[in-house]
C-alpha cells in the first residue's frame, strides 16, 4: 500500500557506500574545515552563518572584481539581511571565464535534445563566445544595467545564451513559463517594468507547432516601457515583424562585435526576478542578485546531487520555474553541463526520458513524483529495456512522494543502488530548506536532513518547536539565497513570511521531524485538512489511495462541513485503461476508512481525467477547491491543462 508520513518505510532501504563517501563534494567540504560529521556540520553553519557563507563562496570559487568587506549585516534585522557588503562581483564570471580559466573550454556546458531527435551541445567556451555576442547585441539596441529583461522562450541552447547575456551587461533577468497565454505574460512584464523581451516564433509540443511570437505581440501591444522583441527563429513559422521594434536574434548575432566588456556590479545588484503565483493577488516577483541564487543553487547542487566537473545533470523543468536558471548557474558554476530537452517528457511514447538519459549518457536525473506516478502503472521498465549505466542519482522535487512510485523509481528503474535526492524548498529560498545527499542514508519519500546553513524547526501553533508531529516548517536564521523581497512590494514580502512569529521565516508547508532525523513534507498549509479535529496533509490521503492498483493519481482537498468542520474530498486519476466501476469507489472508501479510521472516511470520491497542474508537476489543490465549490479558481496561467478544472466544475453540478 502506497503510504506517506508516519507509516512511509519505517526502515533506511539506501546506505552511503565507500565511493559515495570519498567522492562526496561534502565530505571533501567537511574535511577541509575540520568537521567530523553532518551533525557537526548542521551546527555550526547555521550557528555561524557568516562564517559559513564565506566558506561556501570560497568552495565554490565564487570570483569577486572587489573583495566584500563584510559577509552579513544584520543592521536592518534577520528579515532583510546585506550580502558580501562592499563586494563586486558578476556572476557570468563565475559561470563562464573562471571556468575557462580552469582548462574547461573545451568540455561541455549545454547539450540539448528537440522533441523531433535534433541534438546539438556548446563547449564552454563557445557558450562563452555566444553569451559575448548576444551581449554586444543587446547593448546595440540600447539594453544595459538595470533593464528588466524578459525571456519567453522553450528550453533550447539560445534561452541560456540569452539569459547568461543580460546578467552579462548588468539587466535584470526575467524568466517565463514558456505556456503562459496573453494575460499572464502580459501581466508579470508589466509588473516588472520590462523594456524588452527575447522569445521565439514557435515551438515543438507533442508534434504540433505552438506560436510564441504572436503571443508575446499581444502581450507587449499595450507596455508603457516596452522598447524591444527580439525573437529567435526556431521552427521557421511565419510570424508578423514590426519594424523599429522587433529584431531577428540571428541578425543581431551576425553583426554583433566581439570583446564585450562583462558589467562592473555589486554583489547586491538585482540578477533576476522569478514570479509566482499567489493564492489571490497578482504574482509575486523574488527579487534575486548576484550574489544570492546562483550561490546556493551550486551549493545545493554541489552537496545534494554532487555534481562535479564534467557530469551531465538534466532535470525535467522549464526556464519560467525556479528549477530552470537553478539547473543553469548551478552546473556552471561547478564545470559540470546541464541537459535541456524541448519536449513532452512522454512523447512521442512514454520512455522518452530514459531513452534521452540512455543516449547522453546522464548523471543525474531530476524529475518530479508525479512524472515516477504517471509512468509507473505502464508497465514500464526502464532499468532492463535502457543503458542507464551513467545515472549515478536521482532528485526529485514538486511534489510530496507516496511509497509505491518511490520504490518503483528506486527498485525497478535504479536497481535499488541509485540515492534518490529528495528536495525542496522554493523560489524565494533559491533552493532547498530540505535535501537527501550522498553522506546520509536514505528513508522512502523522507528528507535526510535540512541542507547546510538552513536552520529548519517544525513549530507547533504556539511557536513551539515538536518530534514526531505535524507543524509549520520554518527557518530560524538568514541564508545566502534568501530572496531579497518582492519586486516593489517589500511590505508583502515580510508579511508573507516574516509577520507570525518574531525573526521566523515561515515557509507555508507543513512537516514532521521524526525521532530517526527523517523529515517529511505534508503538503501546503493552506492545503491542509482538519477533519473531526485531527490535522493531517493531503499526501497522507492521497498517498493510501494510489496505494490502489487501479489508481494512478489522487488529490484530497477539505470542504466545509457543518459537524467536522471539514469534510473530505477525493479525486482520482484510475489508471489508463481502467473502467470505473462502482465498486471502484467503494473500495477506494474503504481503504481510506480503514487507515484513517471512520471519522476520517471520504464524503465524495470522484473521478477525473487528470489533475490540475503546472509544468513542473505541482498538483494545484486550491484550484480543484475552487472549481468543485464554483468559486474563482484566481490565477491559472501556470497550468498546463486548465480545462480539467471546467471537468471538476461539471462534476460538481452533477452531484
Amino acid at each position: 500500500m502506497g503510504m506517506s508520513g508516519k507509516d512511509a518505510g519505517q526502515s533506511f532501504v539506501w546506505q552511503p557506500g565507500a565511493a559515495h563517501l570519498a567522492r562526496a563534494h561534502l565530505t571533501a567540504f567537511m574535511a577541509q574545515h575540520g568537521l567530523e560529521n553532518y551533525d557537526e556540520l548542521m551546527l555550526r553553519s547555521t550557528g555561524d552563518v557568516g562564517w559559513f557563507t564565506s566558506a561556501i563562496l570560497d568552495y565554490l570559487s565564487i570570483r569577486f572584481e572587489t573583495p566584500y568587506e563584510q559577509v552579513i549585516d544584520l543592521a536592518q534585522g534577520i528579515a532583510l539581511p546585506q550580502w558580501c557588503v562592499g563586494g563586486r562581483l558578476n556572476i557570468v564570471r563565475s559561470c563562464l571565464d573562471q571556468q575557462i580559466l580552469k582548462g574547461r573550454g573545451l568540455d561541455r556546458a549545454i547539450v540539448w535534445e528537440s522533441e523531433s531527435g535534433d541534438s546539438r551541445s556548446l563547449t564552454y567556451a563557445e557558450l562563452d563566445q555566444q553569451v559575448n555576442l548576444a551581449a554586444s547585441a543587446l547593448s546595440t539596441l540600447g539594453l544595459g544595467r538595470g533593464d528588466v529583461i524578459g525571456l519567453y522562450m522553450p528550453m533550447i541552447p539560445e534561452i541560456a545564451v540569452a539569459l547568461l547575456a543580460i546578467a552579462r551587461i548588468g539587466a535584470v533577468i526575467l524568466p517565463l513559463f514558456s505556456g503562459y497565454g496573453v494575460e499572464a505574460l502580459a501581466t508579470r512584464l508589466r509588473d516588472a517594468g520590462a523594456v524588452a523581451l527575447i522569445t521565439v516564433d514557435g515551438h515543438k509540443r507533442r508534434g504540433r507547432t505552438v506560436p510564441m511570437k504572436t503571443i508575446a505581440d499581444e502581450a507587449a501591444g499595450d507596455l508603457a516601457v516596452f522598447r524591444s522583441l527580439i525573437v529567435v527563429r526556431s521552427t521557421g513559422l511565419e510570424v508578423p515583424i514590426t519594424t523599429g521594434r522587433d529584431h531577428w536574434w540571428h541578425d543581431l548575432m551576425a553583426n554583433a562585435a566581439a570583446g564585450m566588456q562583462t558589467a562592473d556590479t555589486a554583489t547586491e545588484d538585482v540578477l533576476m526576478l522569478i514570479y509566482t503565483s499567489g493564492t489571490t493577488g497578482r504574482p509575486k516577483g523574488a527579487v534575486h542578485t548576484h550574489c544570492g541564487f546562483p550561490v546556493k543553487a551550486a551549493q545545493d547542487m554541489a552537496f545534494g546531487t554532487d555534481v562535479h566537473p564534467g557530469d551531465l545533470i538534466y532535470w525535467m523543468t522549464d526556464m519560467g520555474w525556479m528549477m530552470g536558471p537553478w539547473l543553469l548557474f548551478g552546473a556552471l558554476l561547478l564545470g559540470a553541463a546541464c541537459l535541456f530537452y524541448d519536449g513532452a517528457p512522454d512523447y512521442p511514447d512514454p520512455n522518452r526520458v530514459w531513452q534521452i538519459c540512455e543516449r547522453h549518457a546522464v548523471n543525474v536525473l531530476g524529475l518530479s513524483p508525479t512524472f515516477a506516478r504517471t509512468q509507473m502503472p505502464l508497465g514500464l521498465d526502464p532499468g532492463r529495456t535502457h543503458d542507464l549505466s551513467a545515472l549515478r542519482t536521482f532528485a526529485s522535487t514538486g511534489e510530496t512522494w507516496n511509497l509505491d512510485p518511490w520504490m518503483w523509481l528506486f527498485e525497478t528503474v535504479g536497481g535499488g543502488e541509485l540515492p534518490i535526492i529528495n528536495y525542496s524548498g522554493g523560489t524565494e529560498i533559491s533552493g532547498g530548506i530540505l535535501m537527501g545527499n550522498p553522506i546520509l542514508p536514505l528513508r522512502p519519500c523522507a528528507f535526510s536532513a535540512p541542507c547546510p546553513g538552513i536552520a529548519a524547526d517544525v513549530f507547533d501553533e504556539a511557536g513551539q518547536p515538536v518530534r514526531g508531529e505535524v507543524g509549520e516548517l520554518v527557518i530560524k536564521a538568514p541564508w545566502i539565497g534568501m530572496t531579497r523581497g518582492f519586486w516593489q512590494d517589500q511590505q508583502r514580502y515580510l508579511d508573507t513570511y516574516w509577520s507570525r512569529w518574531p525573526e521566523v521565516w515561515v515557509h507555508g508547508d507543513f512537516a514532521r521531524l521524526d525521532p530517526d532525523g527523517s523529515w517529511f513534507i505534508l503538503g501546503r498549509s493552506d492545503d491542509t485538512l482538519k477533519i473531526a479535529g485531527k490535522r493531517l496533509g493531503p499526501a497522507e490521503v492521497e498517498s493510501i489511495v494510489v496505494g490502489h492498483a487501479q489508481i494512478a493519481e489522487a488529490a484530497a482537498i477539505g470542504l466545509p462541513d457543518e459537524i467536522k468542520g471539514s469534510a473530505l474530498v477525493i479525486f482520482c486519476v484510475p489508471v489508463p485503461g481502467i473502467e470505473v466501476e462502482p465498486g471502484l469507489e467503494v473500495a477506494i472508501r474503504s481503504l481510506v476508512s480503514r487507515s484513517l479510521g471512520k471519522p476520517l472516511a471520504p464524503r465524495e470520491v470522484l473521478f477525473v481525467s487528470d489533475l490540475p497542474k503546472t509544468r513542473n508537476a505541482k498538483v494545484m489543490r486550491r484550484m480543484i477547491r475552487a472549481a468543485y465549490l464554483g468559486q474563482d479558481p484566481g490565477d491559472t496561467s501556470a497550468l498546463v491543462n486548465p480545462e480539467v478544472l471546467v471537468e471538476i466544475r461539471n462534476l460538481s453540478e452533477k452531484l
